[in-house]
């Protein structure tokens, strides 16, 4: 993950914590603002329900004819209340509906208690006009009809032997149970409505206690996630770049060195990727240094091929003829055969001489190979460019090898893409280059196993794998390999990959080997498609 994508994503963690909180806290006020709505509506309630209790106070002290006023105040409280709890909509509704069943209960004793003191009333006037005892009486008694109208029905029932089903009695002790029911009733309204206002406010301070808890823990959290966050993306920035810093230092003294742990620990940001980057530039220089060390010291190793070389062209020139012409005394037959087997000799010449020539001539052919690799290993001319069709380039150098007891149970397997690559290079040259690594893998499957040719043409190169079925390589062959003169045969000179490995620089290409124990190996080739200039 890129840097600027965890910086982002840092501040957009930081962004969803004060997001979170901000939605948490509207949603909080929201539901503050209804509870202090409902807690005006309570207070209200409460405040109309102690006015209700009061007018149905006074209205009980008063005699029958004098409570109209309170009566009508009465209902006007009851109307009032029922209009604001009707208004109570939603969830509140449900809270408010025990109030409102409690005023509808109030609103209907207290028309059941008009209708009986109406009866009890009119009861009372027929009974002054047939009693005079009563008449004298009525007046006092009617007073108490509201407020105690059992006191009234034992007088009635001592003084005037009321039976206790009179209509009076009867009158006056409903009235006293409706009274009853009705003041409990305004008991219960006061209470309910005493109850929704405890709770609206503890709702209120529920959900500011909530908040403030939410705003305590939140932000503390936000400064967490967020500083933390970028510390620890900075500090792993600059952790890194001083390690770079310091490898930087040691390149510039000669040494190489890799970050591959901290390269992957931190994640694949712009500094994992320079890390990257400066891994393979580490590897690309050792590699160039390698390559031109080796150059110097083939440079160095030509100029001494090449003095050597010709101090022993001469001598062994002459050797060489002499030993020709020995052995044409001897037996003029078998140089024309080209043989050295001492049975074509004179059967005169002791067995010792003829085999002594046989050797030094044998040998002298030897050295004189020797010589003429060293001199075209030194030579190192410089390539002579024409337009090369890959495929029959590698055919024909196959084909020819294949007659050789060394190549003849090896198979040879070509894929390219495309099928035809027509690139521009010295043919002699890659000639060169081919019968050096189809020999050597030869050799390396003792003559049997699956020789295989790929070549890729990308963009302005061509690249090119040789690889084997052979058993492999070890290190300390693969360190040394392009090096002159070392070698792991028993007749090699160690100059063929030297002279491939000169070849493949002068076309400005590139060549490398994998291997692999048990598994074979592959040269890799990259070369220019065209001239470079």
């Amino acid at each position: 993950m890129s840097l600027q994508k965890k910086i982002i994503l840092s501040f957009l963690g930081g962004a969803v914590i004060i997001a979170m909180l901000s939605a948490f806290l509207y949603i909080n006020f929201l539901e503050i603002k209804k509870e202090t709505s409902f807690l005006e509506l309570t207070d209200t309630v409460r405040s109309k329900s102690l006015q209700l209790r009061r007018h149905e106070k006074n209205y009980f002290l008063y005699a029958p004819e004098q409570a109209t006023g309170e009566s009508a105040a009465i209902y006007q409280y009851i109307g009032e209340l029922d209009d604001i709890l009707g208004n109570v909509k939603g969830p509140a509704a449900d809270r408010t509906a025990y109030l409102r069943d409690l005023i509808h209960e109030y609103r209907s004793r207290f028309r059941t208690i008009e209708g009986l003191v109406n009866s009890v009333s009119s009861e009372s006037k027929l009974l002054e006009a047939s009693s005079p005892a009563y008449a004298k009486v009525s007046r006092l008694l009617a007073a108490n009809f509201l407020d105690k109208p059992l006191e009234d029905v034992r007088y009635l029932r001592e003084q005037f032997s009321f039976r206790h089903d009179h209509k009076l009695i009867l009158g006056l002790t409903m009235l006293d149970v409706e009274i009853s029911g009705l003041r409990k009733t305004g008991e219960n309204i006061l209470a309910a409505s005493k109850e929704l206002d405890r709770t609206a406010r503890e709702k209120v301070d529920n959900f500011i206690h909530i908040s403030r808890i939410a705003i305590l823990l939140v932000f503390p959290l936000f400064l967490i996630v967020g500083f933390g966050t970028i510390l620890y993306i900075v500090s792993g920035v600059v952790k890194r770049l001083r390690l770079i810093t310091g490898v930087i230092e040691k390149t510039g003294k000669g040494g190489y060195v890799h970050l591959t742990e901290d390269a992957g620990e931190w994640g694949n940001d712009e500094v994992g990727q320079l890390i990257t980057k400066f891994n393979y530039m580490e590897d690309q220089l050792e590699q160039r240094e390698k390559e031109l060390l080796r150059t110097k010291k083939l440079a160095a190793i030509g100029t001494l091929a090449s003095g050597v070389a010709h101090e022993l062209n001469n001598p062994l020139n002459n050797i060489y003829t002499s030993a020709q012409r020995l052995l044409k005394k001897m037996d003029p037959q078998s140089l024309d055969k080209k043989s050295t087997d001492s049975g074509n000799m004179d059967t005169q010449t002791p067995e010792f001489i003829k085999k002594g020539l046989n050797d030094i001539f044998g040998q002298t052919l030897r050295v004189k190979s020797i010589v003429g690799d060293l001199l075209e290993f030194a030579k190192g001319r410089e390539p002579h460019h024409r337009a090369v069709a890959l495929l029959d380039l590698v055919s024909g150098v196959f084909n020819r090898l294949k007659d050789s007891a060394g190549v003849a149970g090896v198979e040879l397997k070509i894929n390219m893409q495309p099928p035809e690559i027509v690139m521009y290079a010295d043919p002699e040259q890659l000639e060169q280059v081919f019968i050096n690594l189809f020999t050597n893998a030869a050799d390396a499957m003792s003559g049997t196993g699956t020789l295989t040719f790929k070549a890729v043409e990308e963009n302005d190169f061509i690249r090119m794998e040789v690889a084997d079925t052979g058993p492999g390589m070890s290190d300390e062959t693969l360190d040394k390999l392009f090096e002159p003169f070392y070698t792991t045969k028993d007749k090699g000179t160690g100059l063929g990959l030297a002279i491939v490995f000169n070849i493949i620089q002068k076309h400005h290409g590139e060549i490398r080997v994998a291997t692999e124990k048990g598994k074979g190996s592959t040269f890799f080739i990259s070369l220019p498609k065209a001239l470079q200039g």
